[in-house]
């Protein structure tokens, strides 16, 4: 992968020469020399930049850099963080958009079989479609968190842009999408024929407004992902002061901060991208913020808790729920107190979706089950394995 990669920039690296003791700049090993990169032995996190936004439906000539957000993010502090950290530098422009997406792709196929966490640092977000195929070689069904006020689902035979991606995820070989979920759609910037194909496929989308009414229900939906991405135009105008971008709708820094600590907090996630970067030399209040994002996401992978292990019954404690015809097994963890929900139906099929025997849900999704409703995403699951 090293062919791929050049080094943080000098003026990054000077600028880490006036930061405190203790803060992020001075902890992160760095690639500073062309060729030369750092140990990666007991790594658990590597940033890396890429460059590429012509897919981008708005491209019009300009350039990104990561400068101002690096020096930014650096000045921060860590947590008690046990976990270290690398920075691999940027993924520069290719010839073509196909050569810097084969390019993030090795790279961080190459990352994960080191199960190394890739923190992606990226332009237009049709480089999502990348970061999801360096799962390939992995041979696994895949879980895909999307936070945008956009499905991008576009037209699989289009070219692929940043909001006509997702498609080619779904029909291109090989078929590794399990469940697809957005988090935090706005109706009016989504065609009805996307909303609709979200839901013939069984995919889960929750409005902005349903999740801001309780931040806290994302938590299990990205407990169950394997890589998470966030359209960094989800968060409103205001908070964001991106000069290319004007919605006043949107999540606030705080909701966002707490999405991105959900994930690291997941067992399950391994990668975590974020997109549609612009220049930040202007305005540094984006920079700040994208900072934050980072280090929640950071801060939440260093606190994770390992209690998937339901084959000791004295870690949990089991609910039987009937419904109807069925009986709903529900497990609670009783390290953490997260819930679960079996999925039977899955769970005796010999393919690849045996890893997904157990679905995370809520304690409310139990008291619902109580009163005889069916959990939507527990429904969603059947559904997906009946198609």
């Amino acid at each position: 992968m090293i062919e791929f990669l050049s080094p943080v920039s000098k003026s990054v690296v000077a600028h880490l020469e006036i930061l405190p003791i203790g803060t992020l700049g001075k902890e992160i090993a760095l690639h500073k020399n062309q060729g030369v990169l750092p140990d990666l032995k007991n790594i658990s996190f590597a940033i890396l930049g890429i460059k590429e936004n012509r897919n981008d439906e708005n491209y019009l000539g300009e350039e990104i850099s990561f400068e101002t957000l690096r020096k930014t993010f650096y000045s921060l502090y860590p947590g008690n963080w046990p976990l270290k950290m690398v920075d691999l530098g940027d993924i520069e422009k290719g010839a073509t958009p196909e050569d810097s997406h084969f390019a993030l792709k090795t790279v961080t196929e190459a990352l994960l079989q080191k199960k190394i966490i890739p923190i992606i640092l990226g332009g237009s977000q049709d480089l999502l479609y990348s970061q999801y195929r360096a799962y390939d070689s992995f041979k696994k069904m895949i879980n895909l968190v999307n936070v945008d006020h956009r499905f991008d689902l576009g037209i699989a035979e289009n070219p692929i842009s940043n909001k006509s991606y997702v498609g080619k995820i779904i029909v291109d070989k090989p078929y590794n999408l399990f469940n697809y979920s957005v988090l935090g759609y706005q109706s009016f910037f989504n065609p009805p024929a996307e909303i609709a194909l979200m839901d013939k496929l069984y995919f889960d989308a929750y409005r902005l407004g349903s999740v801001t009414e309780d931040i806290t229900k994302v938590e299990p939906i990205l407990r169950d992902a394997d890589l998470v991405a966030i359209d960094v135009t989800t968060i409103k105008s205001g908070d964001l002061s991106y000069k290319q971008y004007n919605s006043p709708n949107g999540f606030d820094s705080r909701e966002i901060c707490a999405i991105a600590r959900y994930a690291g907090i997941s067992n399950r996630v391994s990668s975590f991208g974020m997109y549609e970067l612009k220049e930040f030399s202007q305005v540094e209040s984006p920079a700040m913020l994208i900072s934050q994002i980072l280090w929640y996401f950071i801060e939440g992978v260093n606190f994770r808790i390992k209690d998937e292990d339901f084959n000791n019954e004295t870690h949990y404690k089991t609910y039987r729920v009937p419904i109807d015809e069925e009986v709903l097994v529900f497990k609670k963890s009783n390290k953490t107190g997260r819930w679960w929900i079996e999925l039977p139906f899955i769970s005796n099929v010999n393919n690849k979706l045996k890893t997904h025997t157990l679905l995370p849900c809520t304690y409310g999704d139990y008291l619902s089950a109580t009163n005889q409703e069916i959990p939507e995403r527990w429904y969603k699951a059947r559904q997906k394995n009946e198609v």
